[in-house]
């Protein structure tokens, strides 16, 4: 039924020739996905400079092909711009699927692309394996309740969005090589109805990104309140990381959403995560599971944390965390 459509496609979300690492990062589970049905993975690149430099990193990544479209008309994203090249290439091309990063850009596009493409989108996926060549796409349900695992037997292309931090990126080869196609698709200025006026920062500039964190301590409802915090982040400053929160702490008012880890926040993937009065709910869990080395700190012996953590003390955090502070402070 479906003979015609092969491959996997990847699309690189970049930003004036430079690739975001969701991309990439989407390179390493779909290499495998495509490895296991034989299939070849393609990667997308739509920019107005420095294609060449993108396919190149794509194919370090481990793709084995790259299609690029290069044009004034996408050096700003657009919602019309950016689906008439996705569309144009996926009537062309007739990929089994396409894997799109869950960022503000993704969640605006992926939508738009399969409803021209006449599919189904599974959006904000936090895991990806194959069933019989379908694509198994894994993402929180009711609330983050449970894990539902959603596939699209009847349609192609499948397609899904894919959370930020959920996935590692592979370590670049820088042997690998890689077919480049260039495809030459230019869309009418006309059908563009949207453009970019000004970009504005809401963010204040010291506020870390967390998600390119290495070493994260993160807080929960044990914290407490506010001052809470000051304790964590004495912690997080001896192991030059950074302090996070779960949705608990965030909707109390006691720290700003743009630390929030979870289902509503952040995905992140520190080599060290320190889940302090955290309980674990699901909706957490989804947000910080990949993270290489998880340590709980929590007073009930019977947290759902402690299922997902590497190390777990039992204990008052606010008499734990300050004795791990002075012992590492010793050791550097």
């Amino acid at each position: 039924m479906f003979e015609e459509y092969k491959n996997l496609w990847v699309y690189i979300e970049s930003s004036n020739g430079v690739a975001a690492n969701v991309g990439l990062e989407l390179l390493n589970p779909t290499r495998a996905l495509a490895d296991s049905v034989n299939e070849k993975l393609v990667a997308i690149v739509i920019d107005s400079k420095d294609t060449e430099a993108l396919a190149q990193t794509a194919i370090k990544y481990g793709a084995d092909e790259v299609i690029v479209v290069e044009g004034e008309e996408y050096a700003s994203y657009s919602t019309d711009a950016y689906t008439n090249v996705l569309n144009v290439l996926a009537e062309k091309y007739k990929p089994s699927a396409i894997f799109i990063g869950a960022t503000n850009r993704g969640r605006d596009l992926g939508p738009r692309l399969a409803a021209r493409v006449k599919t189904g989108l599974t959006a904000d996926c936090t895991s990806l394996a194959m069933d019989n060549g379908n694509i198994v796409w894994t993402r929180p349900a009711f609330g983050g309740n449970l894990m539902a695992n959603i596939l699209c037997p009847e349609h192609r292309p499948q397609l899904g969005t894919v959370r930020p931090g959920v996935f590692k990126k592979a370590e670049p080869d820088e042997h690998r090589v890689g077919n480049i196609i260039k495809e030459d698709i230019t869309t009418p200025l006309e059908m563009i109805r949207t453009k970019i006026v000004d970009i504005v920062t809401t963010v204040s500039s010291d506020v870390p990104n967390i998600e390119e964190a290495e070493i994260l301590v993160s807080g929960g409802a044990g914290v407490g309140g506010p001052e809470g915090y000051g304790v964590l982040k004495e912690l997080a400053l001896a192991m030059g990381g950074s302090i996070a929160a779960s949705r608990a702490a965030v909707d109390a008012g006691w720290i700003d959403h743009a630390y929030q880890v979870g289902q509503t926040g952040k995905t992140v993937g520190p080599k060290i995560y320190i889940a302090c009065g955290i309980s674990g709910a699901i909706q957490h869990v989804a947000g910080m599971s990949s993270a290489d080395v998880i340590i709980a700190i929590n007073k009930d012996p019977e947290a759902n944390i402690f299922k997902v953590a590497d190390y777990g003390i039992v204990g008052d955090l606010f008499e734990v965390v300050p004795i791990l502070t002075e012992e590492i402070k010793k050791r550097r």
